[in-house]
């Protein structure tokens, strides 16, 4: 009884952690508005998925803007450089300081920003907390790394806060840019249709979300839970509770923290 207890008022915490984002996005609604500009070396990777589905919507609401910065238009000399070889040797070129420096000064001389992001494998690894966070700022700055990554002034100079999508490698930062921006967006106030629904999306409370379904009902021979049909909407959270608490218990039990 008391492990049960326990899970409860877990389950009713992180439920409250949420809900205090979801309020306090709502109370910045007024003429609500975020601009992202994005540094990269290879800008028309973002082109595509920051055009369609809800990112496409978001822009056309006006709700986010999204800018994309080419650094080679940045770069030095007459080849606009923006590599160079490492000290000390070792393979791989470094995007040097220059180039990243001067479109960011650009960019700050304009307006303020609230945070400058360098998206890096060895940064901290995203979490659906640090999107709900972000999503209650105005303006950021995101910075691509690419080849072997830039010069450490660079992150010492001008990086606010480094972002990890997980303990991979891949060819540049736009791919991870790509789903912060795509996080966040989704987020904004008026962005979604139902704005509650985000509120609901897994690890929102730190739990995965429970088993969802759609008519048919039936569909050869396989049912739906029972609950589901018998409109009472208490009982029906309730098992949507229980539901995803076991879900992750099982499947992400490092999100139930030393829970057994």
């Amino acid at each position: 009884m008391a492990q049960q207890s326990s899970k409860s008022e877990q389950t009713n915490q992180q439920k409250v952690t949420a809900h205090n984002w979801f309020n306090k996005a709502r109370r910045a609604t007024k003429q609500f508005f975020m601009r992202i500009d994005i540094i990269s070396a290879q800008p028309q990777l973002l082109t595509s998925p920051l055009s369609h589905s809800i990112m496409q919507r978001a822009q056309t609401k006006g709700l986010l803007e999204v800018r994309l910065h080419d650094l080679h238009e940045y770069g030095i000399g007459k080849h606009k450089q923006i590599d160079d070889y490492q000290f000390g040797g070792g393979a791989g070129m470094v995007m040097m300081i220059e180039p990243i420096a001067t479109v960011i000064d650009k960019l700050k001389a304009e307006r303020d920003y609230d945070e400058i992001i360098y998206m890096t494998p060895d940064g901290e690894t995203l979490k659906q907390g640090h999107c709900n966070q972000l999503s209650l700022k105005e303006n950021l700055i995101i910075l691509c790394g690419h080849y072997k990554g830039v010069d450490q002034r660079v992150r010492d100079l001008y990086i606010t806060r480094e972002i990890s999508v997980g303990d991979f490698v891949l060819s540049g930062g736009e791919l991870p840019a790509a789903i912060l921006v795509d996080a966040i967006g989704r987020l904004l106030p008026g962005v979604l249709n139902d704005e509650s629904s985000a509120l609901f999306d897994s690890f929102q409370d730190d739990l995965l979300a429970p088993p969802i379904y759609t008519r048919p009902a039936d569909y050869q021979g396989h049912g739906i839970p029972e609950i589901l049909l018998s409109g009472h909407q208490k009982n029906i959270e309730n098992w949507r509770d229980e539901q995803a608490y076991q879900r992750t218990k099982k499947l992400r039990p490092d999100l139930l923290g030393d829970e057994d």
